[in-house]
């Protein structure tokens, strides 16, 4: 099967995905007051995606790189007591590209392939308490420059939150993980989230989160060339990374558009030199809504060694030693299908040339 019609298959696995999730709600719908919720829920998303990159630094492309990627998960909920529940999900890729090209178009996942995407257990100890054990997804508001929203470690979790009146709450993450990134990845991160959220749930309102992320076991990484831009001598890391990373955001509504304005800073503590990188982010509007535009712009200047760049965001070609811009326009199709269309400016350290990278997704989720 060539990888045009993988991404075919893919799109109708999307699609099958999708009825079961409609016909159960057909079926709670019908069945009257004498039925009561449902012990399982399905939950999924997918992308579509087309790729245009330009001007890469050196000689490894003589020309534009052009490819389109799939991918799509879907898993089941299943709520087995009130304060108990499990999760597992699958994903599904393919792309125009192979899999052998991943390492050198940067990227934290496979073409083409399936994996187990999440399997988890998730207890409400209390009211304000959360415990959550296996594999999912990050459990940290974290900003593309620290963290690839895409991987799902494998660890556990605590979670706790401590109202401070009617409408301001600390909350308190921790946890440890296996990286469980790609080619035998054996790396492990320990994490910290401390975050003060104003106001919540208000039309105004705003966050301080202030967190720490400790990896290690980055050896089987770096051979792999999934840290590339982060400094090496002999094919071992120069710096250990220990990140304090401080995060400030602010959510309000301009008329009847939502706006969200966010500032993350990094410093690696692990790192003597080159070890700081600083990320703007402005979003008007909401693509996830039916017939909605989102309007986005953001700049982030990463030195380079002020992350682990095979853990933060692929978007962007270059994880860290580079500078750049990315403004994005998004429509919400429906409820559960949406569209983006990012434009991306980097400008690696000591290379006057500017990489153009376009990504145009179709987004779906249920």
């Amino acid at each position: 099967m060539t990888s045009h019609r993988f991404t075919a298959a893919c799109f109708a696995a999307c699609l099958g995905l999708v009825a079961p999730v409609a016909m159960a709600q057909d079926a709670v719908l019908g069945a009257g007051e004498e039925s009561s919720a449902p012990a399982y829920t399905w939950f999924g998303d997918a992308v579509f995606r087309y790729e245009h990159t330009a001007h890469l630094p050196g000689a490894r492309y003589n020309h534009p790189l052009t490819r389109e990627r799939a991918r799509v998960r879907g898993g089941v909920l299943w709520q087995a007591m009130p304060n108990l529940e499990f999760g597992a999900a699958i994903e599904l890729a393919a792309g125009s590209d192979a899999n052998r090209d991943n390492r050198l178009n940067n990227d934290n996942e496979r073409s083409d392939g399936g994996n187990l995407d999440q399997l988890f257990l998730r207890w409400h100890a209390g009211e304000h308490t959360t415990l959550l054990v296996g594999k999912a997804p990050f459990p940290f508001e974290l900003s593309p420059l620290t963290w690839d929203r895409d991987l799902r470690p494998a660890g556990v979790s605590i979670d706790h939150g401590i109202a401070l009146n009617d409408f301001d709450r600390l909350e308190f993450t921790a946890g440890y993980f296996a990286g469980q990134h790609l080619y035998d990845d054996d790396s492990r991160i320990g994490a910290a989230q401390l975050a003060w959220r104003w106001h919540e749930g208000a039309p105004t309102r705003g966050a301080v989160l202030l967190s720490w992320l400790d990896f290690s076991n980055l050896d089987q990484l770096t051979r792999n060339g999934l840290g590339r831009t982060n400094r090496r001598a002999n094919g071992v890391l120069i710096s250990d990374y220990r990140l304090l990373d401080l995060q400030l955001v602010g959510r309000t509504e301009l008329g009847s558009w939502p706006f969200e304005a966010r500032v993350d800073l990094v410093r690696n503590t692990g790192a003597d030199t080159a070890n700081e990188g600083g990320r703007v982010s402005l979003v008007l509007g909401d693509r996830r809504q039916a017939g909605r535009l989102e309007f986005g712009l953001a700049y982030q200047r990463i030195q380079r060694d002020a992350v682990m760049a095979g853990f933060n965001e692929d978007d962007w070609w270059f994880h860290s030693f580079a500078r750049g811009g990315m403004p994005w326009v998004g429509y919400g199709i429906s409820d559960r299908w949406s569209v983006r269309l990012a434009e991306f400016g980097e400008r690696l350290d000591g290379v006057d040339e500017t990489t153009r990278r376009v990504l145009l997704d179709l987004e779906a989720r249920w």
